[in-house]
C-alpha cells in the first residue's frame, strides 16, 4: 500500500511546486474584504456628501448630480471630490493588500516578489492606466454617469487578464465585474450603486471565499 502512495505523494509535491512557480499565490483574501470596506464606506461618502459641498438646504445624491446636472462651479467641487475619494480608497486598498499579502507569504513559505508577481503587474497596470486616461477623457467631455461604470469595465478585463497567473475564482470576479460595468451603463445614473457591489459588495464576498477556501488551515 506504501508504494502505491508514495508515488501519488510525489506527484502532489511536484504539482504543487509547479503551482507556486507559476503562479502568484501570495495575495490574501483579506486584502479583498478591507478593499471591499473601503469601496462601500467611500460609495457612501460620495453619495451623501452633497451638504457639505453645496450652500443649498435640498439634499441631493450623485444621482441628481448625473440625471439633472447642477451648477458649474458645483460641478467642479464634485469631481473633485470624487477624485479625491477614489484615490483615499484605492491607496488604502493598495497599503492593506500589500501588507496581508507579505504576511501570508511569509507563512506560506512563498516568494512576494518574483517573476509571476511581475507579470501579475505588468497585466493589470495596462487596462487599469487606460481605464483611468478614457475616465479623464470621459470627465473631460461631460459624460460622468459613464466613469464608475467605465471603472468596472477595465478592473474586470485587467482582472481576467491576470486570472491566468494567480488563483481560478478571479476569473470569476473578473466576469462579474465586467458585467455590472455594462449594467451601469445601460442604466444610465445608476453608475455608483453598480460600482459598489462590484468594488465593495463583491469583493468582500470574493475575500472571504479566498480565505475559507485557501487560508484558513
Amino acid at each position: 500500500m506504501n508504494n502505491v502512495q508514495q508515488p501519488l505523494e510525489d506527484l502532489a509535491q511536484i504539482r504543487q511546486l509547479m503551482e507556486r512557480s507559476s503562479r502568484f499565490l501570495s495575495l490574501s483574501g483579506w486584502s479583498g474584504v478591507f478593499a471591499g470596506i473601503y469601496a462601500l464606506i467611500g460609495a457612501a461618502v460620495v453619495y451623501f456628501d452633497v451638504k457639505i459641498l453645496s450652500s443649498k438646504s435640498e439634499m441631493l445624491t450623485y444621482a441628481n448630480y448625473i440625471r439633472e446636472g447642477s451648477e458649474q462651479e458645483l460641478l467642479h467641487k464634485k469631481i473633485l471630490f470624487l477624485g479625491v475619494m477614489a484615490l483615499v480608497v484605492l491607496v488604502l486598498s493598495i497599503i492593506t493588500g500589500y501588507l496581508f499579502s507579505q504576511s501570508k507569504a511569509k507563512r506560506k513559505g512563498l516568494s512576494m516578489w518574483d517573476a509571476n508577481t511581475k507579470r501579475v503587474l505588468i497585466n493589470l497596470a495596462v487596462p487599469l492606466i487606460s481605464g483611468g486616461i478614457f475616465s479623464i477623457f470621459l470627465i473631460k467631455h461631460g459624460a460622468l454617469g459613464l466613469v464608475a461604470p467605465a471603472t468596472l469595465l477595465f478592473y474586470g478585463i485587467a482582472l481576467y487578464n491576470v486570472s491566468k497567473y494567480t488563483y481560478n475564482e478571479i476569473r470569476y470576479l473578473a466576469l462579474s465585474e465586467i458585467i455590472l460595468g455594462l449594467l451601469g451603463c445601460y442604466f444610465y445614473g445608476m453608475g455608483l450603486l453598480f460600482w459598489s457591489i462590484g468594488f465593495g459588495v463583491l469583493h468582500i464576498v470574493y475575500g472571504l471565499l479566498m480565505y475559507f477556501r485557501y487560508e484558513r488551515h
